[in-house]
């Protein structure tokens, strides 16, 4: 018979499975260490003055906010699983202890 995993394996693996996608998410985006940007300065050149001037195109660049946001998610999970008892039984009184 196969044993079921506890709550609190569960929910660590939840926990790293959500930094681990936090922190994927993030270095995907292009690991920006400033704050999380929703636009990004593009240089462009006038054709008829030959002026450059920036423009700005709407883009989510995600920032070091993003990255702490998801990891103190990912902790207060794991945080959670030191709270779930490691045996559910402990409080429950049995048939054999009652008179």
């Amino acid at each position: 018979m196969k044993r079921r995993p506890s709550w609190r394996s569960l929910l660590r693996t939840v926990a790293l499975g959500m930094a681990m996608v936090g922190v994927g998410m993030w270095w995907a985006g292009g690991a920006h260490w400033g704050w999380t940007q929703t636009s990004v300065p593009v240089r462009t050149l006038d054709e008829v003055t030959g002026l450059e001037a920036i423009t700005y195109r709407p883009k989510f660049v995600p920032g070091v906010d993003f990255l702490v946001a998801s990891l103190v998610a990912a902790g207060l999970v794991a945080g959670a699983s030191f709270v779930v008892r490691r045996d559910a039984n402990v409080g429950a009184k049995s048939e054999v202890d009652s008179p």
